[in-house]
């Protein structure tokens, strides 16, 4: 097997360009406070262009999930964090040296940085071959790694650098100094008298003692005595800082490609699996979904929204899940209800889902089946843009227009009470006109809305119904149930709210 890369297996897969920009529906599905979340603390790897990036290959997908499943091996996962954590004390010293002045300061700190490198593929190539593997990436990668560390370049790269380090320690030097001269030599074996002055002086010592030790400034950086002197000891050993000067100038490019490209990917998975584990301790359930560009009956059980279930996660309240199935003909959910039962949030998971389906992760809920799309649409509410000069209906008008021209019969579409600014009477013309259209292209979607009337409009639509607590209506489960719409949850929860019921009525004139 030949290895390219842990996000793709193929070489011609890899070109896939990196979307710089998350997609225009991401603020509408909260997809981006889930990518902010994920991608918390990891900037140095800049993931976000990863999970901007959607799939359109399936077998790229699978690729993924048998990816993530082995790193579902707790000790596999451990193995690649301890690598990561190497790599990233390498760059923090690459770093520093970058920032240092003088030669030879610069030089020796660049041996640490090829030793913490040496030892971290050293590390992963033994780590690798310990969890049973299963997927083709991490067995190509296995395969890879083994035969880099075994290779010509990185042994000569190790020898070398423990050659110069071996040498460098055998440099003893002598200072001697003189007002403001400083003369340096090579040692002599010359006695330390250091112990033997402290020892004839001890007796003399009465009490605390003021210190007259100079105390040296804490930096990673030599000052020019200090480089000076390196200087000189370095033309007293010059066949030893000569070998120095060759390494650091013939290894200025150590670093593989491809490990350093493993490194970065690699933390997609990771960065991906951490927040799923948030989730999980919970007892919230994630599955792989089977993924299909072909078949449109879509389900999912015990699903929920990320980001709403993070946020109650840290509120310390409780995730209501939801299930949903299309099958046969039906392509449209048309979901009505009371305000705040849970309509807008079951629009934002079914796009959620389909879309970390596309980037090959594994989604909410215990068993799922998704559509693989060419294009996601969102239509969701926005204020008028007074620079466009053009009212709210209109506005929507031109939006939902433009996703119709875009959107063919392997997109998606999902939207959120569109035509609220007009008569029920236009806005039933308008969202039956609307419904042809998508009905027509034979795409899926979702339609949270107040007009009950598009709940039955034909066989392709399935009414879904966010509900409320039988005995009292004011009340929201949150629970999306599969039920024709009837338009009185809302009714009934307004006038109890505001008392204007009959009863309520009757008791304020009496």
């Amino acid at each position: 097997m030949t290895f390219h890369s842990i996000l793709f297996e193929k070489a011609d897969d890899k070109v896939i360009k990196e979307t710089l920009e998350a997609p225009f529906f991401f603020v509408d599905l909260n997809l981006d406070q889930i990518i902010d979340t994920i991608t918390a603390g990891k900037q140095e790897y800049n993931l976000k262009p990863f999970f901007y990036t959607s799939l359109k290959d399936m077998d790229v997908i699978k690729y993924r999930h048998e990816i993530m499943q082995d790193l579902e091996n707790n000790s596999l996962l451990e193995n690649i964090k301890a690598f990561a954590k190497k790599m990233c004390e390498m760059r923090k010293i690459l770093a520093e040296v970058a920032k240092l002045h003088y030669k030879y300061q610069k030089e020796s700190r660049f041996l640490d940085v090829v030793e913490i490198y040496c030892e971290a593929i050293n590390s992963l190539a033994y780590d690798m071959d310990l969890p049973e593997l299963k997927s083709r990436g991490f067995l190509a990668f296995r395969e890879y790694v083994s035969g880099y560390a075994k290779s010509d370049g990185f042994i000569v790269l190790l020898e070398n650098m423990k050659k110069i380090q071996s040498d460098l320690d055998t440099v003893k030097y002598n200072m001697l100094i003189k007002g403001n001269r400083i003369k340096v030599c090579k040692y002599d074996s010359e006695i330390d008298y250091s112990t033997e002055v402290e020892e004839t002086f001890e007796k003399f010592k009465q009490g605390a003692v003021k210190d007259y030790r100079v105390k040296f400034r804490d930096s990673s950086d030599m000052n020019h005595v200090e480089a000076g002197v390196l200087d000189l000891v370095a033309q007293l050993y010059s066949d030893i800082f000569l070998n120095l000067d060759h390494y650091y100038e013939k290894n200025g490019h150590y670093l593989d490609e491809t490990i350093g490209v493993f490194d970065r990917e690699i933390q997609f998975y990771i960065a991906y699996l951490e927040y799923v584990a948030i989730f999980k301790r919970k007892g919230l359930k994630f599955c792989y979904p089977q993924v299909s560009d072909k078949c449109k009956e879509v389900y999912n059980y015990e699903g929920f929204d990320i980001a709403l279930a993070n946020k109650l996660i840290t509120e310390k309240s409780s995730v209501v899940c939801n299930d949903f199935y299309l099958k046969g003909k039906e392509r449209i959910f048309v979901v009505s209800g009371p305000n705040q039962g849970g309509k807008t949030t079951f629009a934002r998971s079914f796009g959620q889902l389909h879309y970390l389906a596309a980037i090959g992760c594994p989604v909410p809920g215990r068993e799922a089946q998704l559509f693989l799309f060419d294009n996601l649409f969102t239509h969701f509410e926005k204020e008028e843009d007074i620079k466009n000069l053009r009212g709210k209906l209109q506005d929507d008008l031109v939006r939902i227009y433009d996703i119709l021209t875009r959107a063919t019969s392997n997109s998606i579409i999902i939207m959120n009470e569109i035509f609220t600014s007009t008569a029920l009477k236009d806005a039933i013309f308008l969202g039956k006109n609307v419904m042809e259209k998508i009905m027509q292209l034979d795409l899926l979607c979702v339609c949270v809305t107040f007009i009950d009337e598009l709940a039955s409009f034909s066989d392709k639509t399935v009414s879904l119904v966010s509900t409320v607590v039988p005995e009292n209506p004011a009340l929201r489960t949150y629970k999306i149930a599969r039920m024709p719409a009837d338009g009185l949850s809302y009714a009934i929860s307004i006038v109890e709210k505001y008392k204007l019921t009959y009863d309520c009525i009757k008791e304020r004139i009496r």
